[in-house]
């Protein structure tokens, strides 16, 4: 059975947990929150995602709510001003809106679909994504201390918002306006977020899986390879080697980061890029499957109906069908 992620960290003390920091007066939450949506608004007035001057920032927008769609998030937080949106991750379910942000700090494999939204009342959302590099060096430079626990958590999870993270995402957008600014000013921007990732609600996750050294950071590191080299034979043992772990250790703290075993986790990799092959290289399904690995085109077939509702000829004929219809 599934598991539904919810974790209103709201109401949390900071006694229970001295690392976290309360958003400290900057402003009202309801007006950041209507203020970011106006700058979404601004830059994304057309289609569903928004590609942007500033590097790692993507604005989304859409009118209704979408169809379940497979995807890899990237280590990222994804923000909503306006509506809400599901995240599949193996068997838990994580939903954010303009009450919650959704952060991402490995690449993980999802089904993903919007679930709030209208003419009226569009879906507005972002990503921006990041390098753990950075997250390292930003605790380095603050002084933020590595959390004491070794335990591995899940590479996703929600947390609440503030004003003063919204406030932020406003001032990055309102960049688009002044191009210029954007090689001097975004960086500033981007690390004044991930501060306050870092020193928010679930900082204490992300300092885990961006401290070297960590069992989570060695377990980032094995999903990075895993993420580049999916197309190869996988043998656990050399995973666990690349880790420093015993197979059985390596096992346990893979799944508890990704929710999927390191042999379920290249699975969704191929499929899903084969599924891009097919559907915007034009390969047919023999070649898209020995291009992500497979060896036995029935076998692929068979995993691919399962993990996508239909075989691959009929499920790409749909997803054309369905991108014809959006654009009419």
């Amino acid at each position: 059975m599934g598991r539904y992620v919810y974790e209103d960290t709201s109401r949390k003390k900071d006694m229970k947990n001295p690392d976290v920091r309360q958003d400290s007066g900057s402003g009202d939450l309801g007006l950041a929150r209507e203020a970011l949506a106006q700058s979404i608004a601004r830059w994304a007035d057309g289609g569903e995602q928004h590609s942007t001057a500033i590097p790692g920032l993507s604005l989304f927008r859409r009118e209704e709510r979408s169809e379940p769609i497979s995807g890899l998030y990237e280590p990222s937080i994804c923000l909503v001003a306006q509506g809400a949106k599901r995240v599949l991750l193996g068997d838990d379910t994580y939903v954010y809106d303009a009450n919650h942000y959704l952060i991402t700090s490995v690449h993980l494999p999802t089904i993903v679909q919007i679930i709030e939204a209208n003419r009226d009342r569009p879906y507005l959302g972002l990503r921006l994504t990041f390098d753990l590099r950075a997250v390292s060096q930003l605790m380095a430079d603050s002084n933020l201390p590595a959390p004491r626990a070794q335990q591995s958590s899940r590479g996703m999870a929600t947390g609440v918002v503030t004003a003063a993270l919204l406030n932020a995402f406003t001032r990055l957008i309102d960049l688009l306006s002044e191009q210029q600014d954007i090689p001097i000013l975004a960086p500033v921007i981007q690390r004044e977020i991930i501060y306050r990732l870092l020193v928010g609600d679930q900082g204490v996750r992300l300092r885990q899986i961006a401290s070297a050294g960590s069992q989570s950071h060695q377990i980032a590191r094995v999903i990075n390879w895993l993420k580049d080299n999916f197309t190869e034979p996988l043998r656990v043992d050399d995973l666990a080697t690349q880790a420093g772990m015993s197979s059985s250790t390596f096992h346990h703290h893979f799944r508890s980061m990704t929710a999927l075993s390191p042999l379920q986790y290249q699975k969704q990799l191929r499929l899903q890029e084969a599924r891009r092959l097919m559907l915007t290289e034009h390969l047919d399904a023999a070649a898209a499957a020995f291009q992500v690995g497979y060896e036995s085109p029935s076998q692929f077939s068979r995993e691919y109906s399962r993990e996508f509702g239909a075989p691959p000829l009929r499920d790409i004929a749909n997803l054309r069908q369905m991108a014809a219809l959006e654009t009419v």
